[in-house]
């Protein structure tokens, strides 16, 4: 079996250089880069990717050892199909290490035809770092690299406002594009670099907020024998993803029309607001898994798709999804069912093992994010608490408690605070000061929760029940119960 190079792979295509990337790790292989190449091979996008490394240590060197070739194998569900496909994705040309080959890297801002930047440096990526100087090779930010790469385009080509660059940033942050922008202003002002300068970047250049969404496991290394086998090379990059993705992009038609993607037939939308996709993502996605895997967990189950294909416990999650958190939300109804739809044959994905434990890291916080806000306004327009989301509080509650219920362990990583407080709560031997307690926590929730009516008194209650009769039968009373309200 031969190595994966492109002298090896006969039919892979070089294209033309017209996108930097700031990272090179399995999500953007796997998402980003799997974009380009249906463009490529379906709108003749013509478009290659050169890959950065965004810190001193990562994979660009066994990238470049495969020319930047290598397979994604995506596994799920689709209108009720069963799919597993491998392509070999082509579109990445090389990959530079900046902290190695820093004038190769400036050297990429003087390549006419680059026209795009896509990053995903994790959330903590774009952060504004005081101590990066402008003559760093490179600046340890990604936001002080960009904007380094950004000052040299600029003299190149002395301001033209023809050759600025869109820029998508992919990290998991609300308002990505808006935080990117911010940062790199902050470093124009640091660096001295100019008014001409900061008024071709805010003129000629777009920084655009975007929300990914894609399932990567990553490298499939309980199957991946038989993938080799399938593929016949050598392939030590391979990445497992599911088949569902959505690229939202918050940017005006013209930005379409040069990033074609939609004309692919991929699930990529150029949207005026990126806003409520990301609230329907975190509310229909998030939001289930994080009350899905405490009662996964206490009811013994393992996996979410485990929980899903449970069916009490699924029944339970499908009230959530469905009853409880879509209503709360304002985009189309059609379209939330449809999203909401997706999620759950996503859940269900045989080829994906996601632990309940994984989950369950940081809950509280995740709560306050993704679930208490439709509990609030679920109880605004519905004049009840929402069932399900009190007994999922109970439930993560219950954990904390420490009693080990299924074969995986729970490694609590939460804040010292929380712990703290959890492990003197449960002391107390009193479940309705249990409730209270962490209810009237404002330092995780920012107000004491205990003010909104009944739900001090419910969430007592399936701490009660939670104990003396189980999470099962704890279930079954909570789908046909709510709470009225005056």
């Amino acid at each position: 079996m031969e190595n994966i190079n492109r002298k090896t792979a006969k039919k892979a295509q070089l294209y033309p250089e017209r996108i930097i990337q700031f990272g090179e790790g399995n999500f953007l292989r796997a998402f980003v880069d799997w974009i380009v190449y249906n463009m490529n091979q379906k709108v003749n996008f013509q478009t290659g990717v050169v890959a950065v490394q965004p810190i001193f240590t990562g994979m660009i060197d066994l990238l470049n050892e495969q020319d930047g070739l290598y397979h994604v194998n995506l596994q799920g569900i689709d209108r009720g199909k069963v799919i597993d496909n491998i392509d070999l994705i082509d579109v990445i040309t090389r990959g530079i290490n900046p902290y190695l080959q820093f004038d190769e890297y400036l050297q990429l801002a003087e390549i006419p035809e680059m026209r795009f930047v896509i990053s995903n440096t994790t959330e903590a990526g774009i952060a504004f770092d005081p101590t990066c100087r402008l003559d760093d090779q490179p600046a340890t930010s990604y936001p002080g690299k960009l904007t380094q790469l950004l000052y040299r385009r600029y003299q190149t080509f002395h301001g033209a406002p023809d050759k600025g660059w869109i820029i998508f940033p992919c990290e998991l942050i609300f308002h990505n594009g808006i935080e990117l922008k911010n940062c790199i202003h902050q470093y124009i002002d640091l660096w001295q670099l100019g008014d001409d300068f900061r008024n071709w970047f805010d003129n000629a250049c777009g920084v655009y907020s975007t929300l990914v969404d894609r399932i990567v496991p990553g490298y499939p290394k309980n199957t991946i024998d038989e993938i080799l086998d399938r593929i016949q090379y050598n392939d030590q990059l391979v990445v497992k993803a599911e088949i569902f993705h959505l690229w939202v992009i918050e940017a005006p038609e013209s930005v379409a029309a040069e990033f074609p993607a939609g004309k692919a037939g991929l699930n990529v939308l150029f949207v005026p607001n990126e806003k409520p996709y990301h609230e329907r993502k975190v509310t229909l996605l998030n939001g289930p898994h994080t009350v899905l895997a405490p009662v996964g967990y206490l009811a013994g189950l393992s996996t979410v798709r485990e929980c899903v294909e449970d069916e009490i416990v699924g029944s339970f999650v499908h009230q959530v999804m469905y009853d409880e958190l879509l209503p709360t939300l304002d985009l189309p109804k059609e379209e939330l069912e449809q999203y909401a739809c997706d999620v759950w044959n996503r859940f269900r994905n045989p080829y994906v093992k996601h632990l309940v434990t994984s989950i369950m890291l940081n809950s509280f916080p995740k709560y306050k994010t993704r679930d208490l806000p439709g509990l609030k306004i679920y109880r605004e327009r519905t004049g009840r608490l929402p069932s399900g989301l009190v007994l999922g509080l109970a439930a993560i509650i219950t954990c904390y408690k420490g009693d080990k219920q299924c074969e995986d362990e729970i490694v609590p990583n939460d804040d010292k605070a929380i712990l703290d407080l959890l492990t003197k709560l449960w002391k107390i031997n009193d479940l309705a000061k249990v409730a209270q307690g962490v209810l009237a926590a404002t330092f995780i929730w920012g107000e004491d929760l205990n003010m909104i009516y009944g739900l001090t008194e419910k969430l007592t209650e399936y701490l009660k029940s939670i104990e003396e009769k189980g999470i099962k039968e704890t279930l079954c009373n909570c789908l046909k119960s709510t709470l009225p309200t005056t």
